[in-house]
């Protein structure tokens, strides 16, 4: 199967076992030739195959490198290693979960592939964590909005909603978003509190020195011109939301917009986010957002591409039961 058509109804005809799947995942993780993880050395690996005499059966798609003489599969170094699900369900769920503009809930994938719950479950958070992008490509530039918004169940009382008190169940998440005429990108952060010691750290790692940010009249951002001096803010307590001044644009809208897109997943698909895994979730919108342009074939071979170099144990974050 070509790897510009992976539609779900190519998957399920095409690679609908996992020798297919295997096929699949080594040309596009490989396309130049198997490259071994040990060594890194490229198209100096035959696939073993047992001899017809032999008693000793030889596991399906194992590598040799005959540069450092290691055996290696398609799936070390990746997130699918050590897995004893079949390949083509991970390709399967990883077309679910970047196709869903709103994601899809572990107990929806359950139901359509018989998979137990417990171990889609698990199959979402590791491509999560592959989703991840911070660290790995460049600072936000140009025009950077920031905003915060509190996810969480709706609460009764006006002390409580959407205020994020530390009585309250809802959660701060903040959000950095590029406006630029190519398309903006956005990374998110859960936050314990929205205070200064805790969004002055992200911004100087993601955000580029003379960057303009455009904000709401929360005190906190006006605490940061000694590294952000160009800072603009529209104030929502008199409804001004967007206003254009020595023609520049100033809005926090977009990055409104995509709170909009998650809340939407929250309530109507996922219905709660646990607190210990709630920047796992972040990854899996961004990485949707961010690849919005393009079509549900092409992000999900974004996504398994992100796969090599990321590993992720089935460990319970402490904090997971809040």
């Amino acid at each position: 199967m070509n790897t510009d058509t992976f539609t779900l109804a190519r998957i399920h005809e095409h690679l609908s076992d996992e020798n297919t799947a295997r096929e699949f995942l080594e040309k596009l993780r490989w396309p130049d030739g198997p490259v071994c993880p040990h060594c890194g050395e490229i198209g100096n690996a035959r696939k073993l195959e047992a001899r017809p005499d032999s008693k000793k059966p030889v596991r399906k798609g194992v590598w040799k490198c005959y540069g450092c003489l290691d055996q290696f599969t398609v799936t070390v170094g990746t997130v699918f290693e050590d897995s004893h699900i079949p390949l083509h369900r991970w390709l399967l769920t990883a077309y679910l979960m970047c196709a869903s503009k709103k994601g899809m809930s572990a107990h929806q994938i359950h139901r359509m592939t018989g998979i137990s719950y417990k171990t889609v479950w698990f199959m979402c958070h590791r491509l999560r964590f592959a989703m991840t992008q911070h660290g790995m490509i460049d600072k936000l530039r140009g025009i950077v909005e920031i905003d915060e918004v509190w996810i969480g169940p709706k609460e009764k009382g006006s002390g409580l909603r959407g205020t994020g008190q530390l009585e309250s169940k809802k959660r701060p998440v903040v959000s950095l978003m590029e406006r630029s005429g190519n398309g903006s990108r956005v990374r998110s952060f859960h936050v314990e509190r929205v205070t200064l010691n805790n969004i002055k750290p992200i911004m100087n790692e993601h955000v580029e020195v003379g960057t303009n940010i455009q904000t709401d009249e929360a005190t906190v951002y006006h605490f940061m011109h000694d590294d952000f001096p160009d800072h603009d803010f529209v104030t929502h307590n008199k409804k001004e939301y967007s206003r254009y001044e020595n023609g520049r644009h100033i809005t926090t809208n977009t990055v409104e917009g995509f709170f909009g897109l998650v809340k939407r997943g929250v309530f109507g698909t996922y219905h709660h986010w646990g607190r210990g895994y709630m920047q796992q979730y972040l990854n899996e919108f961004d990485f949707r957002y961010n690849h919005r342009k393009v079509n549900d074939s092409e992000r999900t071979l974004l996504a398994l591409k992100a796969t090599e170099g990321k590993r992720l144990t089935l460990r319970q974050p402490k904090s997971a039961s809040a």
